[in-house]
């Protein structure tokens, strides 16, 4: 099945569409990654102060979660992107074909990614709202006074994921569809698990 010139004309802006969104994630996971080099020297930081000079302070404690959370949180998408994520494979990866793991990725993202997301989104939206109504800090005294900003990543991370479905189903509705290069690799960009 190759991509007739009037095919691959008609799907060019969708899949540059793909390519753009997929850009972003890729950009804020490998921007984000930076972070666990941080969280390293941080944490290093806090050892040697408390134990060498017998000094400490909560702030630069809870700046190490915080930096998880946003590593964690902010990279999730990068990570589905790039396939990163455990997958139970059992005919996945050796017997099906493209085609066939196209249909399981389609559905995958349509009937568990999306739900899963929305329902997160949904579920927290209050949660995170009332924490910004607060401008809630730490609990700890000469703690770090932004909690209400960690927890809008409880927001931001199903609005990357989301992002990530979007891609993943265009470019295996395109592929689907006769698009043979929605799943070809673009150098940074992994184009779905099976590209």
């Amino acid at each position: 099945m190759t991509d007739s010139p009037s095919s691959q004309t008609r799907h060019k802006p969708l899949l540059r569409l793909a390519r753009g969104l997929e850009a972003m994630n890729l950009w804020l996971g490998q921007s984000v990654a930076w972070l666990a080099l941080a969280m390293v020297l941080v944490t290093f930081l806090v050892v040697l102060l408390r134990y060498a000079f017998d000094l400490g302070w909560i702030a630069m404690q809870e700046s190490v979660t915080y930096m998880h959370a946003a590593l964690f949180m902010l990279a999730t998408a990068y990570t589905l992107g790039r396939d990163g994520h455990v997958r139970v494979d059992i005919f996945y990866s050796q017997r099906f074909s493209p085609r066939q793991r196209a249909w399981v990725d389609l559905l995958g993202t349509l009937f568990l990614l999306v739900p899963v997301c929305l329902f997160i989104l949904v579920s927290s939206v209050h949660y995170v709202a009332a924490s910004w109504s607060l401008y809630e800090g730490s609990r700890e005294a000469g703690g770090l006074p932004g909690v209400w900003l960690l927890k809008t990543l409880i927001l931001l991370m199903p609005v990357l994921l989301l992002i990530q479905a979007a891609v993943w189903l265009l470019r295996n509705g395109l592929f689907l569809a006769g698009c043979e290069q929605a799943l070809s690799n673009d150098g940074e960009s992994a184009g779905g698990p099976h590209g």
